[in-house]
């Protein structure tokens, strides 16, 4: 029961990591999963089917742009998605929201915790 909680609650944050992430520097795919779970301890295991449609409403959106690079040696061309201008407004106002939001969150949570 606890998975479906978790998962409901991760579905929601996901779009503004991904943001953060990419505000950082531009990343590729499987990139953007390692480094999620790398700095989400491995709380946020993303997969291809999971990311990939974020990425591309991201960028129906206009938040983030791709860009294919060249095959260099034995390694094949990537696809690197970074921020836009757009995305980073966006991305301040969406952390502003997400900080406003769980400050009342965790003070519903906290409200008379022991009674």
């Amino acid at each position: 029961m606890n998975e479906r909680y978790e998962r409901q609650l991760k579905k929601g944050i996901l779009e503004i990591l991904v943001l953060q992430l990419l505000s950082q520097e531009r990343m590729y795919g499987y990139q953007m999963i390692m480094c999620m779970k790398e700095k989400s301890h491995g709380m946020f295991e993303m997969k291809e089917g999971t990311l990939y449609p974020i990425l591309y409403r991201l960028e129906d959106d206009e938040l983030v742009e791709s860009q294919w690079t060249p095959p260099q040696n034995k390694e094949l061309s990537r696809k690197y998605y970074c921020l836009t201008d757009k995305g980073k407004e966006q991305l301040k106002v969406l952390k502003q929201l997400w900080k406003n939001f769980s400050m009342v969150v965790n003070e519903i949570l906290e409200e008379n915790e022991y009674e």
